[in-house]
């Protein structure tokens, strides 16, 4: 697989990564729900290098084990497209699955904060379910 492109809604933000994804997750976290106006958050993370085009705002957030996240979201439109972890920026990336706008996608295989899931909320079959963060 070549590159692909996640964007923002109105296109200011974009990311570009190569390769397939390193995984593809779902979070159920409070704080997911809240910073993606859903009941989870889909992400996928890519191996280094990356080029990001636009200008993004940031947020930092720490998780529960105490890592923290940079979270990057477009200025003008608000969508978040992707975040890093602090300290391995140089290695990784984590990209929203909504933001490449490819029903194709790869789906998740691992479930994170299972037990913060909206119980209408159905796993693809084989998805590994954890109650938190396994890390």
């Amino acid at each position: 697989m070549g590159s692909r492109i996640a964007a923002c809604v109105c296109g200011q933000l974009s990311i570009e990564v190569q390769g397939e994804p390193l995984g593809v997750g779902v979070c159920h976290c409070l704080a997911c729900q809240r910073r993606t106006g859903s009941v989870f958050a889909a992400v996928a993370s890519f191996a280094a290098p990356y080029k990001v085009t636009g200008v993004a705002t940031e947020y930092v957030r720490v998780g529960d084990a105490g890592a923290a996240f940079r979270f990057r979201f477009c200025p003008v439109c608000g969508s978040t497209v992707f975040h890093t972890e602090e300290g391995r920026e140089a290695s990784s990336v984590a990209v929203a699955v909504g933001a490449f706008a490819d029903p194709n996608f790869p789906p998740p295989q691992v479930s994170v904060y299972d037990i913060r899931r909206h119980p209408w909320v159905e796993l693809p079959p084989g998805v590994r379910a954890h109650g938190t963060d396994p890390a």
